[in-house]
Order: C-alpha cells, then structure tokens, then sequence
C-alpha cells in the first residue's frame, strides 16, 4: 500500500478555509468507487490553520495516477485551488507504508 501525501495553505480568512474543506469534500467521489483506494484524511494545522496537508491511501501509484485522470478530476482541483494561496508547483508524494498499527479505540481494544 502507499499513501499520497500532498501540502496546501489557503489564503487568508476563514472563510477560505471552509470553502476548501467542503470542496475536498466533494472530491471524494472522484475516490469512492475507483480501484485501489483505501482511504484518505484531510487535516488542518492547529498551530496554522491556513495549512492543510492531504493523506490519501491506495494500492498502488498507477491506481492513484489513473484515478487523477478521471473525468472532471482536475476541473475539481481548479475550483479547489481559487481558495490557495499561489504557489509554484502541487508538491506532491509518493510513500510506501512500512508500519500500519490500527487504532485500538476503533478495535475496542482500549479500556
């Protein structure tokens, strides 16, 4: 399994934020039903709240990449980045998970 890790910062105002949160919430359906994908996580610094990092999970990268080339994919990211602030390139990458404990609250392991 490898998981897509990529870095975004909104521009200034919450009102930024929240307008990239709800669309990465619509981008989930560019994920749901396609091949290889086992999950993702979208997280917001406590510290810098501007900040955003993505976390996505798939079998493999040529499933992530075959998904990015799905219809209306990079539409979705237009609309998403209206709310960054500029940036040079969409920093991007590729890590193979090497160590995958699950959360014992979640197995109802933990007292």
């Amino acid at each position: 399994m490898i998981v897509v890790v990529s870095q975004a910062r909104t521009q200034p105002g919450e009102e930024h934020a929240q307008a990239y949160i709800a669309l990465n919430m619509e981008f989930g359906r560019f994920f749901a039903e396609h091949p290889g994908f086992r999950g993702r996580r979208l997280v917001r610094g406590l510290e810098d709240p501007q900040h955003f990092t993505h976390l996505r999970w798939f079998d493999s990268v040529a499933d992530y990449e075959e998904c990015t080339r799905a219809p209306g994919y990079v539409d979705h990211t237009v609309l998403m980045y209206q709310h960054l602030e500029p940036y040079d390139s969409y920093p991007r990458e590729y890590l193979e998970v090497v160590l995958d404990e699950p959360d014992p609250a979640r197995d109802g392991a933990r007292p």
